[in-house]
């Protein structure tokens, strides 16, 4: 338990540590690569840490030194498994989605597992779009869903279809193994894709290690056979994710907040929309070539948002909607039922023990500003972007204490360090 101290106002700068999305990536990519990579300013979290652990269940050599981590890439040639092997992922959900496909180039027989939350998020279009492939995915238990035994022996390739509604990160996982499936990869998304940016991200990371995708939008993605990751020296940028609760702060109780190493004029990660969403409420956004600074202009207003490109960071402003005038609506993030917790529920709940006033989409989730809020105790639901929002909010509500606040270990280690420091 944490309870959170309120601040009159901010002044700080802080340094965002390397970001989460694009670590797990580069981590696959350069795993997949023949010879040695190395990756500086690495986010260490517990869920790269499941990343990690995947890959070196497959035979890479990964070693760490601060941040910058050493790999040394096994060119798609995996150490087979004579006995069946059991993976277990924690509730990494990018972690299990990237990896099947990773796995499924291998040799064996493996079973890809996770926690008990991991058990109730689906995976079966992910998986069926592998079968079609040459995979052979089955369920250990309930259909659809994990824990899944993968009979690896590659994968044959060729096209296939997917929707493109559920997760993003089912596109990626093709996409990040197209290069040593046999016949390559072409995937045709049907439907529209969420949380478009992340694909982007996909994609930037392959090149930089020299695997081209051809695309048409976010329709169609195809990778030509023969084409394989190279090694290299490569660094990963600030969390745009994790900057977000900071801008944060100076948005709720006022003041400036500088953040380094992100570079929101050239980065492909899509939370970099989170500023013209902070613009349009009333803050003063200056944006630099590796810092971005946020202050509050004025009173906060309300806005109506659709967040499906950057759905981490409905948290972030259902946080900061509490104190902005009027009504905040959030829409077209439907799949956040299914993330490290119920994050509509989830948010619902929690700011309702608080006091405000909030309405529960099937899609999203309505804030009423201005509601007279009291401390109490409130419940991260073991969600790391939950309880780091909480924590936005208790900055100018006194005595909020925030329960199992540890499960920002997550994606940001390091989080209750820097806010402290606040």
């Amino acid at each position: 338990m944490r309870e959170i101290q309120t601040r009159p106002s901010i002044e700080a700068v802080v340094r965002i540590p390397g970001s989460k999305s694009i670590t797990h990536r580069a981590l696959i990519a350069a795993g997949l690569a023949k010879g040695e990579s190395l990756i500086h300013e690495a986010l260490s979290c517990e869920d790269t840490y499941y990343t990690i652990y995947g890959l070196r269940e497959l035979g890479v050599f990964i070693s760490s030194s601060g941040e910058i981590m050493n790999i040394a890439g096994t060119g798609g040639e995996f150490s087979p498994s004579a006995d069946t092997k059991s993976i277990y992922l924690g509730n990494s959900g990018t972690s299990y989605r990237l990896l099947l496909s990773t796995v499924a180039l291998a040799r064996g027989t493996y079973i890809l597992t996770g926690s008990a939350r991991m058990r109730e998020r689906p995976i079966r279009e992910l998986a069926s779009a592998l079968n079609k492939l040459g995979a052979e995915i089955s369920w250990c238990g309930h259909d659809g869903f994990p824990p899944v035994r993968i009979k690896a022996r590659g994968i044959r390739g060729g096209k296939v279809e997917i929707g493109g509604e559920a997760s993003s990160q089912y596109i990626s996982s093709l996409l990040l193994t197209g290069p040593y499936m046999e016949n390559g990869v072409e995937i045709e998304v049907k439907g529209t894709l969420i949380s478009r940016p992340y694909v982007d991200v996909t994609v930037a990371v392959m090149r930089q290690f020299g695997v081209v995708v051809r695309r048409e939008h976010y329709c169609h993605f195809t990778i030509e056979p023969g084409q394989k990751y190279q090694p290299c020296s490569f660094t990963v940028e600030g969390d745009v994710s994790n900057a977000s609760y900071f801008w944060a702060a100076a948005a709720v109780i006022g003041g400036t907040v500088t953040t380094e190493n992100i570079s929101s004029l050239s980065t492909n990660q899509g939370d970099r929309g989170f500023l013209d969403i902070l613009d349009a409420m009333g803050c003063q956004v200056i944006r630099g070539r590796d810092r971005v600074t946020v202050s509050r202009g004025g009173v906060l207003s309300g806005i109506d948002a659709d967040l499906g490109a950057m759905p981490d960071m409905v948290p972030t402003l259902a946080a900061i909607a509490l104190f902005a005038q009027g009504r905040t609506t959030i829409r077209n993030v439907s799949h956040l039922r299914y993330k490290e917790s119920n994050r509509i529920w989830a948010i619902a709940s929690e700011w309702g023990r608080l006091g405000a006033r909030v309405d529960e989409l099937s899609d999203g989730i309505i804030i009423h500003g201005g509601e007279r809020l009291s401390a109490t105790m409130v419940d991260s639901h073991d969600d790391h972007r939950l309880a780091m929002s909480l924590a936005v909010v208790g900055l100018r509500v006194p005595g909020i204490k925030i329960k199992n606040e540890q499960c920002v270990n997550k994606s940001f280690p390091g989080f209750w360090e820097l806010w402290n420091r606040l």
